[in-house]
């Protein structure tokens, strides 16, 4: 399994419209991508700093999200998010929800 975090800044007073965004437009394509397994969305209390975390079948299938549908999530956001988003992707040592466990 991998696992793909996007950190995001957010605009003022915008965590309404950011969730409801992410619910509304963003989840649906993401799950309509080959090896997409689950979205975990955090924001911190002062309502400024996003995390989101997407889990993958496969590396594979993380790059092509990153390649193909990405972009569009981005356009999606536009407005609400101050910056540019930093992402980081990692190999999923262990996962309670998922039942995995590190395969390295």
């Amino acid at each position: 399994m991998y696992a793909r975090t996007v950190r995001l800044r957010l605009k003022p007073n915008s965590i309404s419209e950011f969730t409801r965004t992410f619910e509304k437009d963003i989840l649906p394509l993401m799950q309509k991508q080959d090896g997409f397994k689950d979205e975990i969305t955090f924001v911190a209390e002062h309502g400024r700093d996003a995390i989101a975390i997407s889990l993958w079948d496969s590396k594979e299938s993380a790059d092509q999200y990153s390649r193909d549908t990405y972009p569009q999530v981005l356009k999606g956001l536009t407005g609400l998010v101050e910056g540019t988003p930093e992402i980081q992707a990692y190999g999923v040592g262990n996962s309670t929800f998922h039942e995995i466990a590190s395969q390295g």
